[in-house]
Parts: C-alpha cells; sequence; structure tokens
C-alpha cells in the first residue's frame, strides 16, 4: 500500500477558511440537507431526521473525517467566519488511493465562485498527498457541479451509474499531475 501525507485539518484561500468540524456547525450542516434537491440521496426524512442533536453527535463522532488522511472540512468565509458549506475528499464510491471530491454549499452561497476556490485548495491538497487521481460524481441534472468541476479540471471519465429515479451519476476524474488553470 502506497503511504500518504494526511490530507490537511485546515486550509485557507484568499476568501475562505476549511478547518475542522466542531458540534456548533450542526445546525448549519442540518440546513443545507434540508436545502438539498428533492432528488438527493439524503435528505431530512419524514419523521424530520436526522435532528440537529444526532448531526452533532456525528460531527464529536467526527464521522466526516472517518477516513485517516481523508475528510470533509467546514467551508467558513475569512472575513465574518460564517459557515456556507463543505469540502473535502472522501473515499465514497471512488477508493483511498484514488477518492472523490465532494463539496455542498448553502444556496445563500452559491455563484460566487466560493466551491471553485474551496475545490480548488482541495485539489491542491490532495496532491500534496500524494495522490496521483481523484474522482467525483454528480447527478446528471446538476449542471452547476459539472461547471465548477470543469473549472478544476475534471474530465468525464465514460462511466454512468444508472438511476431512473434519482438521475444518472456521471463520473468524472482528474489527474493530479496536471497544474491547476
Amino acid at each position: 500500500m502506497v503511504a500518504y501525507s494526511d490530507f490537511p485539518a485546515s486550509l485557507s484561500t484568499q476568501r475562505l477558511r476549511l478547518r475542522r468540524w466542531c458540534p456548533s456547525d450542526a445546525e448549519a450542516h442540518r440546513a443545507l440537507w434540508v436545502e438539498r434537491d428533492v432528488r438527493a440521496l439524503r435528505r431530512i426524512d419524514a419523521d424530520g431526521r436526522p435532528t440537529v442533536e444526532e448531526m452533532r453527535e456525528w460531527l464529536v463522532a467526527n464521522p466526516l473525517g472517518a477516513d485517516p488522511g481523508l475528510g470533509l472540512r467546514p467551508i467558513e468565509l475569512r472575513d465574518t467566519g460564517e459557515f456556507i458549506g463543505y469540502c473535502g475528499l472522501i473515499v465514497g464510491q471512488a477508493s483511498y488511493d484514488e477518492p472523490e471530491i465532494a463539496y455542498e454549499l448553502a444556496q445563500r452561497a452559491h455563484g460566487r465562485g466560493y466551491a471553485t476556490e474551496a475545490g480548488r485548495a482541495v485539489v491542491e491538497a490532495a496532491a500534496d498527498t500524494g495522490r496521483r487521481r481523484l474522482w467525483a460524481t454528480v447527478r446528471e441534472w446538476n449542471t452547476a457541479s459539472f461547471r465548477v468541476l470543469e473549472k478544476l479540471g475534471f474530465d468525464r471519465s465514460g462511466r454512468v451509474d444508472p438511476d431512473p429515479e434519482r438521475g444518472d451519476s456521471i463520473w468524472v476524474t482528474r489527474e493530479l499531475d496536471q497544474p491547476l488553470a
């Protein structure tokens, strides 16, 4: 098995800070789940779960950074500290050697380049761990995520996981030995 450096606990960009999760992030994180498209796999269920308290328990146990050397990081605005989403690396449907980049931003933060800015920091940090390739899976209807991934240098791999109920998942990939534009 190849040894990789750990994915950093925090990253900074001109406008953003990506950091470790805190129990106080639970309410804002749950708000992301409330905003999700009805076709998303993980949403607040009919019983209102997960609750804020359940999410707080998850954050205390830190399942969002559960894979050693990987993890999702909350994104906050550097000038205000406002939580606007998360971005990071997960095994997801890929592998530890070639993880997935994942990100989600609050609707109020859409259209300002934050996902691209956070994603760029994560791609650079992933390359610094020694990894050679990243993946992402995106539902066919999520044009905004496709635009972000294109800006980050991802290309369609040709793999599609059909899902007539939620929309097909399109696999995209990026070789990490290529510089970001």
